[in-house]
C-alpha cells in the first residue's frame, strides 16, 4: 500500500518530490558531516561506505549471542530475518518500477523504494531483539529503536530517500519478524517480554528526538518536520512489533488448566 500510494500515484509522487529542492542538496542537513557525503568524513553505520562492515559485524555479534546462549532456533531466525529483509528489499527494488508520472526530472525518477541503508538497522535490530535474553531484550529494543530513527531521519534529510522508502523498510524487517516469530517452536518464540514501567516512554522520546535531530535541515522546517515525522513512525512500528510475542504463541504456551 505504501508503494502503490506513494509511488503509483500523481499526488503521491508529486508529494514526495515537493520535499526535494532543486537548488540545494545534502550540505544543509544537520547530520551533515556524519553522514559521510561531505568529502572523508566519517560515515555513521550504515550510512554510505560503512553499509557493508555494519552489516558484517552485527552477523557476527547475533551469530556469537547464538553460541553463547545455545539458542539455535531463535539464532537462524535472527540470521532469517536479516538476509529476507535484504534480499526482499533487493527483490522488490528490481521488480517495483518507478513510473514517471509528473513529469520530474531525472535525478527523482531512479527506483528508490526500499531504503537499503534502512533495511540493515531494521533487520538487524530485530534480529538481535530475537536472540536477545528475556531480561535485555527490552533495552536491546530500545537501542535499536533509536538507531532506526537515527538513520532513516538521516537519509531523507541527506536527500537519499524519500519517506515512503524508510516505511517501506521497516514494514518488510517487521514483516519478517512477525513471520519469525509465529514459525519459531512454541518454548523459542519471544512471548510478551515485561519492560520497565519507565522505559517505553523514554525509548519514544529518545527516538522522536534522534528522529528530529537527524531529519532536520537548515533550508525548510517542514521537510524537517516531514522527514523527522516519518522517521519516528519507523521507530513506533518497530517498538510495537517487538512489544508483544504473536498471540497465538502466548496461548499455546499458557499452562492449562485442571
Amino acid at each position: 500500500m505504501v508503494y502503490l500510494i506513494a509511488v503509483c500515484t500523481p499526488f503521491g509522487q508529486r508529494a514526495e518530490n515537493a520535499l526535494f529542492s532543486k537548488e540545494v542538496g545534502a550540505e544543509p542537513a544537520w547530520i551533515y558531516d556524519w553522514s559521510g557525503s561531505a568529502y572523508q568524513s566519517w560515515a555513521l553505520p550504515p550510512l554510505e561506505q560503512s553499509a557493508m562492515p555494519t552489516l558484517l559485524v552485527g552477523i557476527a555479534v547475533i551469530a556469537a549471542v547464538t553460541l553463547v546462549r545455545r539458542c539455535w532456533w531463535q539464532g537462524c531466525a535472527a540470521t532469517g530475518i536479516v538476509m529476507v529483509t535484504l534480499g526482499s528489499k533487493e527483490l522488490t527494488r528490481m521488480i517495483l518500477p518507478r513510473p514517471d508520472l509528473v513529469d520530474a526530472r531525472v535525478s527523482l525518477i531512479e527506483p528508490s523504494f526500499p531504503s537499503g541503508h534502512v533495511a540493515i538497522p531494521a533487520g538487524l535490530a530485530l534480529g538481535a531483539a530475537l536472540v536477545a535474553s528475556p531480561r535485555i531484550r527490552p533495552y536491546v529494543t530500545a537501542a535499536g529503536m533509536l538507531w532506526l530513527a537515527v538513520t532513516a531521519g538521516a537519509v531523507q534529510a541527506t536527500y537519499h530517500h524519500r519517506p515512503s522508502d524508510v516505511l517501506g523498510s521497516t514494514l518488510l524487517a517487521c514483516a519478517c519478524y512477525s513471520l519469525a516469530a509465529r514459525l519459531l517452536p512454541p518454548a523459542d518464540a519471544p512471548g510478551v517480554t515485561r519492560r520497565p514501567r519507565a522505559l517505553p516512554a523514554v525509548a519514544l522520546a529518545l527516538s522522536a528526538a534522534g528522529a528530529l535531530v537527524a531529519g532536520a535541515r537548515d533550508d525548510s522546517v517542514t521537510q524537517s518536520l516531514v522527514f523527522a515525522a516519518a522517521a519516528f513512525l519507523c521507530a513506533a512500528l518497530f517498538w510495537f512489533t517487538t512489544a508483544e510475542g504473536p498471540a497465538h504463541t502466548a496461548r499455546r504456551t499458557r499452562p492449562a488448566l485442571g
